[in-house]
This record gives structure tokens, C-alpha cells and sequence, in this order.
């Protein structure tokens, strides 16, 4: 048996993973402090943005006041307030975001991340080299390399921002390579077409029913895009006449699908079963507006784990709350299916919910399974239903067989039928990893969201100056994080968002933990600590 990384610190990562199972994550208020400066930081760019936009057209200074994306002869495309936010707020962080990657990321999870810089004052960004290392707004870093074929300099960094939950594209060499590789050779990259035309090979099919069977639903439907998935199946599910009661913190996916059915759409507070209720009751009562009708039926959509928050749903009481009034509950497993659980059957085995009592199971292979897509899983005649009336599953490429094979190869590891116990240490792993990373950034005095045994961990900045003080310094340090701002999240609360892996190991984490500590002195981030961070 393998030495247990955690052994000293496992007694106490039980109790704090015991208790959060029991208790709803500790809410985390904005000191006075945070909260006054981030509002006089946005009021300082807005009052010097728009003085700088009113004399920049008053004096005719070119097109930098003026929208790039006009014709001559034409009506602007993109009006100043419109482009506003990006010129004066986004653009001058932008090398924050997008950042390009050369290559795989490599084993134990780190990747060379290609350095940029920009040469006008970050309006763009350029592929930095050897040539650029001399620019005053260039740090070359102590974990540069060079990349012969381009010439471009790399920064090897530590990845704490994908989505590679069980670390299977650290070691897919070793889990996943022969057979993808394999159906390349007889299949090819795509199959040029929708589902119902000739996108449907024997590998959609089987995983189809693998996905099913992994749920214990009648049937499911494979698509080739997550966020698709549910922006093209809600509108095939409700229409006009339909009610969509949806969690506040649902994904901007659900809101998309809800918006595009005609359904009329109400919302209950997060996570909050009391209040579903209410709204549940309210609906009942009165009916469709104006007519007072009842709805023809109703709708229940929440998240296993919801993005932006690493907390995931209080799925029994929802379910009671449904049953009880007879509606139809939705739950969205984007980044809880394989990575929640036991055997990472998801969210609804980590509550204890039998997924008959979930009505429709969404989820994606993007996460969790190192693919791409997503699938809805639910009853055989709702399926054979969305086959023919879900855009995704009428007019979208079908998902690429090769992806199909990763996805299939992935759920045999994490299922055990390979004849290894990969997946049951990788979904261990998993578990170790972010509760000890959870635990520490706690102990350090910084705002954590979200509960224990949550791979997603989001980490409260607050200011908007902190956002990109935060990435940077992360960078230089070799560590590469997500930063997370309005209107991604609401004004008040920009965030760092760390996503953990199984292909991390505990020397990966301490050594990521020291630096965030650094960078954490430097930006005044322990709100745990003092109102002043």
C-alpha cells in the first residue's frame, strides 16, 4: 500500500471534511475596508475614463476614441459606453487573461505558458523572445525557457487553473494514449456531420450507454460542446407556458437556454431550500400572469457544484422540495460528475440521492474525463425526444470519435473495469489534494469559498487593482491562477479561482502554498486576519 502524503495532517482534514458535510460553507462578508476602496476604485476609473472619452472626441484624437470595428458609411458597431468597460478597464489587465500555452501540461500538472508583452501600453499583447527581454515592462522570470521551433520565451509553471480534475492529462501517456491513438487511425478527427445525419458512429452509441449505466438512467444523448449542452436542450425541454425556477448562481449556460426557450423564468436564493419553496408555492398559486393559468409544468434547475463559489448543492432538500410539489428537477453536473463521490458518480451520490429522483442529469467530459462535450441523461422517451428536437443533437457536429474513445477509456480507469485501482486512487487523490489546499489557504487568513471535498477553491480579492496585482505575481512566481472580475461575478467580489488536481502531489501544493503566501502579503489579501487584508 502506498504511504499516505497526508499522514500527518489527516486527522484534522477528516474533522474539517466531516463538519462541512454537516454545515453549510462559512459566508465570508467584505470587510468595510475592501468594500470602500473597491467602490472608490471603480468611481476613480469611471469619473477619469469618461473626462478622458469627452475630450478624446472633443479634440478629434483619432481612432483610439473612435470604435476599430467601423465602416466608412456605416452606423458605429461597438458605441463608446458599450466598449467602455474594455478600454479603460480590461485591456489595461489583459495580459491576465488569455494567456497562451506551449504545449501539453506536461507531467504533475505543470505546463510552459508562453511569455507575451505588449509594446503600446497593453491595447495588445506580442509573443515575447530573446530580443524582448531588455523592455522595461518585460520580467523575465527564473523559470524561463526557450522554445526552439518559435523562438519564443516560456515560463514553466504550476497549473492551477484547468479543469483537469483526475489528472489525466498528466498521465495520459500511460491511461489513455494506446486506445485514442488507436481510433484515430480507424476513424479519423471528425465525422462531418450532426447526429441525426451520419455524426452517429457505434462509439456514440456505446458510450451513450456507459453514460446511463454510470447514472442509472434509461438513456442518455452525447453533444459535442458542454456549455451547448444545456443552452440547446432547455429550449427543446420548455417552452411558452413553462416555468424555470433557477438557482441564482446557476451558470451563465442555464440562464443562456432559459432565456432562449420562451419559458418564463423565476429565481430562488442560492442554495436555499426554504426559499425555493416559497417560490415553488407562490408559482402554484397564482399561476401564469395575467391569465392565472396553471403552467403546463415547472422546472427545477440547479448545479452540482456551482463555478464560481467551489460549493455544491444542497441536492436533498431540493429533491424534497420537488417531489414534494411535483415538479421536475434538473441538475447540472458540469464539475461534479467524476470528481464527487465515492466512485465519482457525482453530486447526487455524494448527497445520498438516488438519480431517480433526478429527472434530467446533465454533465460534461471536459473536466473530470480529459475530453470534451457534454451529455443529458434522463428516460428513455425524453431522450428519444431530445434526439430529434435538441438543436445540439440536429444541427451541431457530432462529437469527434477520438474524443469519444477518451471519454470511454477515461470511465473505464475511474470505474476499475481496466482491472487497476488508478481510478480509486485518482478519485482519492482528488479528495486529499483539495481539502489540504483548502485547509492551508484557510490557516493563512485568506476568504475561501466553498465546501471541503470541492476541487474548486475561489480565493476573495475584492479590489479590481488586486486582480491583476494577484495574477502577476503568481506568474512571476511560476504559478499559473485564474483571476476572476466583474461582470463575471458580481462588482463587489473579484476572485482568484484555484482548481485542484489528482496529478498534483503534496511537494506541488507546499510549494504553491509558499508563494501564494508571498504574493497574499503583497496584495493585502488576509481578510480573515484584518479588515485592511
Amino acid at each position: 500500500m502506498d504511504e499516505d502524503p497526508y499522514s500527518d495532517v489527516r486527522e484534522r482534514m477528516e474533522s474539517l471534511r466531516q463538519y462541512s458535510a454537516t454545515h453549510p460553507p462559512p459566508e465570508h462578508d467584505i470587510t468595510w475596508f475592501a468594500a470602500f476602496t473597491t467602490y472608490l476604485g471603480y468611481a476613480v476609473l469611471i469619473a477619469f475614463g469618461r473626462v478622458r472619452d469627452f475630450f478624446g472626441l472633443t479634440l478629434s484624437l483619432g481612432s483610439r476614441y473612435v470604435s476599430p470595428a467601423t465602416r466608412k458609411g456605416c452606423a458605429p458597431l461597438l458605441q463608446l459606453r458599450e466598449n467602455f468597460y474594455n478600454r479603460r478597464l480590461y485591456h489595461r489587465i489583459q495580459d491576465c487573461f488569455n494567456r497562451p500555452v506551449g504545449g501539453g501540461i506536461g507531467a504533475r500538472c505543470r505546463m510552459n505558458v508562453i511569455e507575451r508583452v505588449s509594446l503600446d501600453g497593453n491595447k495588445s499583447m506580442v509573443f515575447a523572445n530573446q530580443d524582448t527581454n531588455d523592455l522595461p515592462n518585460f520580467t523575465p522570470g527564473p523559470y524561463n525557457s526557450l522554445d526552439p521551433s518559435t523562438g519564443n520565451l516560456l515560463r514553466r509553471s504550476l497549473n492551477l487553473g484547468s479543469y483537469n480534475y483526475l489528472g489525466f492529462a498528466d498521465d495520459w501517456n500511460q491511461t489513455c494514449k494506446e486506445d485514442v491513438v488507436g481510433t484515430l487511425e480507424k476513424w479519423g478527427v471528425s465525422n462531418g456531420g450532426c447526429r441525426v445525419e451520419y455524426g452517429t458512429t457505434d462509439m456514440h452509441r456505446e458510450l451513450e450507454k456507459l453514460v446511463a449505466d454510470f447514472l442509472g438512467k434509461e438513456d442518455s444523448l452525447v453533444l459535442n460542446m458542454g456549455f451547448n449542452t444545456n443552452a440547446t436542450t432547455i429550449p427543446a425541454l420548455v417552452s411558452r407556458g413553462d416555468l424555470i425556477v433557477s438557482d441564482t448562481l446557476n451558470h451563465t449556460s442555464i440562464v443562456n437556454g432559459a432565456r432562449a426557450s420562451g419559458a418564463a423564468i423565476r429565481t430562488f436564493k442560492h442554495n436555499n431550500a426554504s426559499d425555493l419553496e416559497a417560490v415553488l408555492r407562490e408559482a402554484i398559486v397564482l399561476g401564469q400572469p395575467r391569465t392565472h393559468r396553471p403552467w403546463r409544468k415547472i422546472i427545477v434547475m440547479v448545479e452540482g457544484i456551482y463555478s464560481m463559489e467551489g460549493e455544491y448543492c444542497n441536492l436533498k432538500m431540493v429533491k424534497d422540495v420537488c417531489k414534494k410539489y411535483k415538479v421536475y428537477l434538473y441538475l447540472d453536473e458540469a464539475h461534479s460528475i467524476g470528481a464527487m463521490g465515492a466512485t465519482g458518480r457525482g453530486c447526487c451520490e455524494y448527497a445520498g440521492v438516488d438519480t431517480a429522483d433526478v429527472d434530467v442529469l446533465m454533465g460534461t467530459f471536459t473536466k473530470s474525463f480529459g475530453g470534451m462535450g457534454g451529455y443529458i441523461a434522463a428516460d428513455a422517451a425524453t431522450i428519444a425526444y431530445l434526439r430529434t428536437k435538441c438543436a445540439g443533437s440536429v444541427f451541431h457536429n457530432s462529437l469527434s470519435p477520438i474524443v469519444c474513445q477518451q471519454i470511454l477509456t477515461s470511465f473505464r480507469v475511474i470505474m476499475g473495469v481496466d482491472g487497476t485501482d488508478i481510478g480509486a486512487r485518482k478519485l482519492r487523490a482528488l479528495r486529499d489534494n483539495s481539502n489540504y489546499m483548502r485547509m492551508r489557504l484557510t490557516d493563512m487568513g485568506l476568504h475561501v469559498l466553498g465546501n471541503y471535498d470541492s476541487p474548486i477553491m475561489p480565493v476573495m480579492l475584492y479590489n479590481p487593482t488586486k486582480i491583476a496585482a494577484f495574477s502577476r505575481e503568481c506568474f512571476k512566481r511560476g504559478l499559473a491562477v485564474v483571476v476572476v472580475g466583474f461582470p463575471a461575478v458580481p462588482i463587489l467580489m473579484s476572485r482568484a479561482r484555484l482548481c485542484i488536481s489528482a496529478g498534483h502531489t503534496r511537494e506541488d501544493l507546499d510549494d504553491a502554498l509558499k508563494k501564494i503566501e508571498e504574493v497574499a502579503d503583497i496584495c493585502k489579501i488576509r481578510y480573515g486576519w484584518s479588515s485592511f487584508g
